[in-house]
């Protein structure tokens, strides 16, 4: 047998194993996500107020599920517009039309209900948009910074040190997706499956 202290869980063919209790909800989350798909284990992890970890062949990162729900139909009209195109042009004005509210009120409900202005929240979609699309791609840095509206490379590099303290090649280098091919098993050291 062959015991790997790193992930949080493994998977070796139709066997699954975590490593304790917590690493035990990130792998109901990963079954889920293998059954259902990843924004089914999203909203899952959201509604029980859990973290989103990355998958289990890796080292443990998490990405807090920040967004707290809107209560109201406009800011849902708002955060809908944000989510459906993270790198659109979403000003105020913008928002504010999808909201059917005055640029002002929109900016004073938006923050009371989700805890964070607009442009805050826009810049928070747009980041995590940017991780996943750095951990599950090869599509070079400069093309995702424009997909997500950060225009350029070095503003999106900016926005990562400010929010992560880390660069997007980084970001990629150490937490991409890593996930074994199918039928792919662990050995032991006498070369017999485990």
């Amino acid at each position: 047998m062959r015991v790997d202290c790193e992930p949080i869980f493994v998977r070796d063919g139709p066997v699954w194993t975590s490593a304790g209790v917590t690493a035990g909800m990130d792998l109901a989350l990963a079954l889920v996500e293998d059954d259902l798909g990843r924004d089914v284990a999203h909203a899952v992890a959201r509604h029980l107020v859990l973290f989103l970890r990355r998958p289990g062949g890796q080292s443990q990162f998490s990405v807090a599920l920040w967004s707290r729900q809107p209560a109201t139909d406009p800011v849902r009209a708002a955060v809908t517009a944000i989510h459906a195109d993270p790198g659109g042009r979403h000003d105020i004005a913008g928002l504010a039309a999808h909201a059917g509210l005055s640029p002002r009120h929109l900016q004073r409900r938006f923050t009371a209900e989700l805890g964070v202005p607009p442009a805050a929240y826009v810049e928070r979609v747009r980041v995590e948009a940017a991780q996943r699309a750095l951990t599950e791609g090869d599509e070079p840095v400069e093309a995702i910074a424009r997909r997500y509206g950060f225009t350029t490379a070095e503003t999106l590099r900016r926005t990562f040190h400010r929010r992560l303290g880390i660069a997007p090649s980084d970001y990629r280098a150490r937490f991409r997706s890593t996930a074994e091919p199918a039928g792919a098993h662990h050995l032991s050291q006498n070369g017999e499956p485990v």
